[in-house]
């Protein structure tokens, strides 16, 4: 994987990294950051030697603290906005991956950061993490999803609170209302989510893919649907060598 300005992509032993390279920016989320992910999701996508994803974000001071609004609000028109968004919709690319993804969180975790972090299937966050959702301060609305994916992970009268009034929430808060998986210390954060994403890939990936394909799809169908689609993938797995 050739080099990039504002993330960083590392493979090792069947785990890739993709790091928010922008600390001085506190890893703000910006056009040039939005190109490069996903030119590195695909990456990840078509990569057979990669069975899960750690993101991360670069220094001590951020996971990712939102978009980078000096360049998202100044898009020189909708219709360019929207085409850029077709070609390069990161959110709609994270969702189709059906490898795990785990979210190593610290700092500020802010707007876009939660959002990313969002479109992770488990997430771990260090107890000077920080959550908040600052656009309804700005007079806008969450961009990536998060009216959408909030709501699905820690509830509706929770998600509206964090989304209308912009309140921020400790990690402990995040992990009583399921928005992290779990709290660890700073200092362990990059081996906790390591150790578990080794525990994930020592299982059968096909298993492993179709796990994450039942339950991310069926929460959008009926209990009947889900159960149908559960036999579907049950099945194909006994017809599906690793």
């Amino acid at each position: 994987m050739s080099a990039f300005e504002v993330i960083i992509y590392e493979k090792r032993d069947g785990i890739g990294y993709i790091t928010l390279n922008r600390p001085q920016a506190l890893n703000a989320y910006n056009i040039r950051m939005r190109d490069e992910l996903y030119e590195v999701l695909e990456a990840v996508r078509d990569d057979p030697d990669v069975e899960v994803v750690i993101l991360k974000g670069a220094g001590d001071k951020a996971f990712c603290a939102g978009a980078d609004l000096t360049e998202f609000l100044t898009a020189p028109s909708p219709i360019i906005a929207r085409q850029a968004r077709f070609k390069r919709d990161v959110w709609g690319l994270f969702l189709c991956i059906d490898k795990p993804f785990i979210a190593a969180l610290h700092g500020y975790v802010l707007g876009s950061g939660i959002e990313m972090a969002l479109c992770c299937d488990i997430r771990l966050a260090s107890e000077d993490a920080r959550f908040g959702l600052p656009e309804p301060g700005l007079g806008i609305i969450p961009a990536a999803g998060g009216s959408q994916t909030l709501p699905r992970t820690i509830g509706r009268a929770a998600a509206l609170e964090m989304l209308m009034s912009g309140r921020w929430l400790t990690a402990e808060e995040a992990c009583r209302l399921k928005l992290v998986n779990r709290v660890v210390s700073r200092a362990d954060l990059l081996s906790e989510a390591e150790k578990l994403a080794g525990k994930i890939k020592s299982h059968n990936r096909t298993a492993v893919h179709y796990i994450k394909q039942a339950v991310t799809r069926g929460l959008d169908l009926t209990l009947d649907e889900g159960l149908e689609l559960e036999a579907k993938l049950g099945g194909r797995l006994l017809n599906v060598g690793d």
